[in-house]
């Protein structure tokens, strides 16, 4: 108990498996809150020094794997703490230590990881300009001390195939800019300095979606992190990774990485560079446009009906990851889409080529993870063999490619190492089906190590005495059902019926009984017995040995399996691509630097999939003279939304690097993509549908720039007609006629008046989904196509949902009289049923009828016709002093 406590007191936040034996036990509050977690059993054991018993429970050592990754899933930290020495050899109490914490951040199972997604650790460090003389200061007095010069550094790593990025992020922008890089890459554990006050500096990242974990503010000192990433990476300089002049990032890269090497075990030799992104290189997509768009799940949070579901072909989960990183964060820089567009026009005219690469890719698994498990030291043998079958299909593949002109493929078949010299290893050590954890024994081949195989035939020998001696005292004893059999409890025994107890010799030495008989010994059995389970436990040691010798040379040969790994990826991801391109009918985008998007019969790629009827493409232009807001107007279901969503994901599939649904298109690069598209709310924060609405459109109007593309949907809806009609109309405005950033812009509406900003502002114009009356039906055709539309059909919508047909009726009377403007003259107008029947007269713009009733009346009773110059001008002046004294 001791030793656990000391365990526990270097590892407070963490739940502590203390290993006794084939258990793993956890005590007191740990137990407490783990039994309750995992429904295990709590018991207790002797009592501690104030004479109270100790709660616990415990999992078997085998199956522990399982438990702790339930503990991650929710939300807790685990210190396992191992046996450190052999239990034969030690005295007096056997030595542990924690030799490893597992995280949300840090569990590498890939039987408990998703699969097609990376589980990133994220380190943020802020640096201001007045450097380290001021920072805590600063930190303390939150955003008010915050000067222009801030920087926030990031690290990004995936422990789990060793993935690792850096980046920086400068000012006010930097901050916002982040908090849209938290929400999108969703990191699994966020690690900060215990000085780092997320709510005063990122205030808008939702804290509740992830697990903080705090360090020691000298993890992020200069000279400190630098020095951890020379050592990690065993370079004299931080040169070859882009990072110079980068303090702050360096800072967040070096505190990651001591990070991970207090709490994993193994070298870490699959975290082999950092690179350093510069966050304008890729197209931003925040996660409410994410959301909007659909791009990687669906609005009710499904994987099924997303952008990603439908497009991607990929072969492998490594293929899977990437496309998934390519679709959150698509490119901005005009040559490498151009790389990427040509190298999947190449694999989609290639389809031979292509097809046999795709089958060649089914057989690899996921080598990214299964070389970090064997630099983490947690690898087993059947994943050893799994890196080796994954190795299998290489040479064949990079025949497949040797002959691409491409620039990307020729790069990518260039990375491709065939590893013969690890295949080779693997395949001579380790048996074809091994188990999966070392210390089953039993994996390595006969002639790989003569002791080895002298240990078998001493052991083998020994087993076959054994078997001899059953027979023997078959024969001395008479009794024919006699067998002699092994448990790891009682080691070798004798086990006889209950019918033949009476025949036991006396030198038999009774050790149980159990249902069926009796269970003896005898010393020659106990002497085989001695030198079997010596010979045993010598092989475990000695394939133990052998297999950790094959993974270190695994490990130390990570970067080229990596390589390797990477390029295989690159190659599932553009042969999909190409793929999809082939099934659906894409086509290759010209992107280009102009201003200007044409695309002609655009389709949207999942909607044309899952509608019932046959999808009716649509045109669309974009420009920053004519065609810079268009203001689509239309009825309820006519498809607005579905044209405004394709629209900006065509855009992000060429960014990509993929082929897109349309007959032609020319698309202008964009380096932003906002999405305002449908209905949400934030009841935990007591946001309401039209303040989320509000905080959404104020992030475009504060980002967008001039080369982005935004996306509004029934802005201002969420009150009333008059606020909301001012809103739009405002937003639109200054969409169309800010100085600073005029972006490209759909902008959805059912307010009419809107259409007046055509011919108001120059570059706004206006287009309508068409839908057509027909009898009593309403025909929506699905066209876009210029000019405005002269009403919205809600009524008519209302009916096909089944609204009942009196509501129908009466909700057509109702409009009848707003378009006729009648007003009631009793006063405020009603909609209730009075005796003489429903209560027209409802005014949309209802004038006041209070004082003024009797000059109205009066003005009635005049005959014009009749009345002299003079006359009406002395009537005139009378309504004019009537009118100031009723005030």
């Amino acid at each position: 108990m001791r030793q656990y406590l000391d365990a526990k007191q270097q590892y407070r936040d963490s739940i502590v498996f203390f290993r006794m034996g084939d258990f793993y036990e956890i005590f007191y509050e740990d137990a407490l809150v783990t039994a309750r977690a995992l429904e295990l059993t709590l018991t207790s054991r002797s009592k501690d020094s104030a004479g109270s018993a100790i709660p616990m429970c415990g999992v078997p050592h085998h199956a522990a794997d399982g438990y702790i990754a339930r503990l991650v899933k929710k939300g807790f930290r685990v210190a396992i703490c191992e046996q450190v020495e052999d239990p034969k050899k030690a005295k007096g109490l056997i030595r542990r230590e924690v030799v490893r914490v597992v995280s949300p951040g840090t569990l590498t199972d890939a039987s408990y990881l998703e699969e097609r997604e990376p589980a990133f650790l994220m380190a943020i460090n802020v640096v201001f300009g007045t450097r380290n003389a001021d920072k805590k200061k600063l930190l303390n007095n939150g955003s008010q001390g915050i000067d222009s010069k801030m920087i926030f550094g990031t690290a990004l790593l995936d422990l789990s195939t060793g993935e690792f990025t850096a980046a920086e992020y400068p000012g006010e922008t930097g901050r916002q800019t982040l908090t849209d890089e938290i929400s999108v890459i969703n990191p699994k554990e966020l690690i900060l300095s215990t000085d780092f006050d997320l709510s005063v500096h990122l205030p808008d990242v939702r804290t509740s979606d992830l697990t903080l974990t705090t360090t020691e503010p000298s993890y992020f000192e200069s000279i400190r992190a630098e020095k951890s990433l020379l050592d990690q990476f065993r370079v004299a300089g931080l040169q070859g990774f882009g990072l110079i002049g980068h303090t702050c990032a360096i800072e967040a890269a070096g505190a990651l990485i001591q990070y991970v090497r207090h709490t994993q075990p193994g070298n870490l030799s699959h975290i082999r560079q950092v690179l350093f992104c510069q966050p304008s290189d890729k197209l931003i997509i925040d996660a409410t446009t994410l959301r909007h768009l659909e791009v990687v799940e669906s609005m009710t949070g499904d994987f099924s009906g997303s952008l990603l579901h439908q497009i991607d072909q990929s072969m492998t989960v490594m293929g899977g990851r990437l496309i998934r990183s390519w679709f959150l964060r698509p490119l901005c820089n005009l040559e490498p889409i151009q790389d990427r567009l040509d190298a999947v026009e190449d694999f989609a005219f290639r389809s031979t080529e292509r097809t046999k690469i795709r089958e060649s890719l089914k057989s690899v698994l996921d080598l990214e993870r299964l070389v970090a498990r064997a630099s983490l030291g947690i690898a087993g043998p059947k994943d050893l063999i799994a890196i080796k079958q994954s190795l299998v299909p290489i040479p064949r593949i990079k025949q497949l490619v040797t002959d691409a002109h491409v620039p990307l493929i020729k790069s990518i078949v260039g990375q491709l190492d065939e590893l013969t010299d690890l295949r080779n290893s693997i395949e001579s050590t380790l048996i074809d089906d091994p188990g999966t954890l070392a210390r089953e024994g039993g994996y390595i081949r006969e002639g790989v190590d003569p002791e080895l195989d002298k240990l078998r035939e001493t052991s083998q020998g020994n087993k076959r005495l054994i078997s001899q001696m059953q027979e023997r005292e078959r024969e001395r004893t008479g009794i024919t059902s006699l067998k002699i059999r092994y448990n790891r409890v009682f080691g070798y025994y004798i086990e006889v019926s209950k019918s033949n107890l009476s025949s036991v010799p006396p030198d038999y030495q009774r050790k149980q009984t159990v249902a069926g008989g009796e269970r003896f010994i005898i010393p020659p059995l106990k002497e085989y017995e001695d030198k079997i389970l010596t010979a045993d436990g010598r092989i475990l040691e000695r394939e133990i040995d052998l297999f950790e010798q094959l993974r270190t040379q695994i490990a130390n040969e990570a970067s080229r399996i990596q390589a390797s790994a990477a390029a295989l990826a690159h190659l599932d991801v553009l042969t999909a691509l190409a793929e999809t391109a082939t099934l659906y009918d894409y086509i290759k985008p010209h992107v280009h630097m102009g201003e200007e998007s044409i695309v002609t019969e655009a389709r949207h790629p999942v909607v044309e999939h899952s509608c019932g009827d046959a999808f009716v493409p649509n045109d669309f232009l974009l420009n920053d003279i004519s065609h810079q807001l268009i203001v689509l107007t239309g009825p309820n279901m006519g498809g607005k939304s579905t044209y405004l969503r394709q629209v900006a994901l065509i855009a992000l599939l060429a960014q990509v690097g993929s082929f897109v649904p349309a007959r032609q298109a020319k698309l202008a690069l964009v380096d932003r993509i906002f999405a305002r598209v449908g209905a949400s709310d934030n009841i935990a924060k007591g946001q309401s549908t039209f303040m989320v609405e509000m905080q959404e459109t104020a992030n475009i109007l504060h980002s967008a720039s001039s080369r982005s593309l935004v996306l509004l949907d029934e802005i201002g809806r969420g009150t009333s007609t008059f606020d909301g009609l001012s809103i739009a109309w405002a937003v639109a405005e200054h969409l169309a006629t800010n100085s600073k950033a005029r972006p490209k812009t759909l902008f959805a509406t059912h307010y009419h008046e809107m259409t007046d900003l055509a011919e108001a502002l120059p570059g706004v114009i206006n287009y309508h989904v068409v839908a057509k009356q027909w009898k009593d039906n309403l025909v929506f055709l699905r066209q876009v196509m210029p000019g405005r539309s002269n009403r919205s059909y809600g009524i008519d919508v209302a009916r096909l949902a089944g609204l009942p047909s009196s509501v129908v009726d009466r909700a057509r009377s109702i409009l009848n009289a707003l378009e006729h403007d009648e007003l009631s003259r009793a006063g405020r107008p009603s909609l209730a049923e009075t005796p003489e029947g429903p209560q027209l007269q409802l005014g949309l713009f209802q004038p006041s009828t209070s004082n003024n009733e009797p000059i109205i009346e009066r003005l009635k009773s005049i005959d014009i016709d009749r009345m002299t110059p003079l006359e009406a001008l002395t009537l005139l002046t009378e309504l004019k002093n009537d009118a100031e004294t009723r005030g």
